[in-house]
């Protein structure tokens, strides 16, 4: 039999493991489609915190939810709650979502006012 403090230790280890697997697969790209996807629309939200910015895009009367990196990251490509606003046009660039039915994808990159901004430089389209 379990002694309460081995129990405990148990219980909370199982607890961060299920913790650090949601966050893996929420955080990482295996939920995209490979090849690149671009989206363009006009912005209807915007959110920049935790865990991800995110823009809402009408395209074409269908709502996009466009992830972006995590807060940080994005304000430090130069994407602040300064540079768009509600009703702007956006060209995002990365990769939609496996499920052709949700409209959801994440970028890294964002044009916005005619700026540029690569939220995963790593991850942009080659020239």
């Amino acid at each position: 039999m379990l002694s309460p403090s081995t129990g405990g230790v148990t219980l909370a280890a199982a607890v961060m493991l299920a913790a650090a697997t949601a966050a893996y697969a929420h955080h990482g790209w295996s939920w995209t489609q490979d090849g690149f996807f671009e989206l363009k629309g006009r912005i209807t939200a915007i959110y920049i915190g935790n865990p991800h910015a995110t823009l809402d895009v009408d395209a074409d009367g269908e709502v996009w939810r466009v992830e972006m990196a995590p807060p940080s990251r994005t304000i430090a490509a130069g994407f602040t709650e300064d540079v768009a606003k509600v009703g702007d046009e956006v060209t995002a660039i990365g990769h939609r979502s496996l499920d052709e039915t949700e409209k959801r994808m994440k970028a890294s990159r964002v044009i916005v006012n005619g700026k540029t901004y690569d939220v995963y430089p790593d991850r942009v389209p080659p020239a």
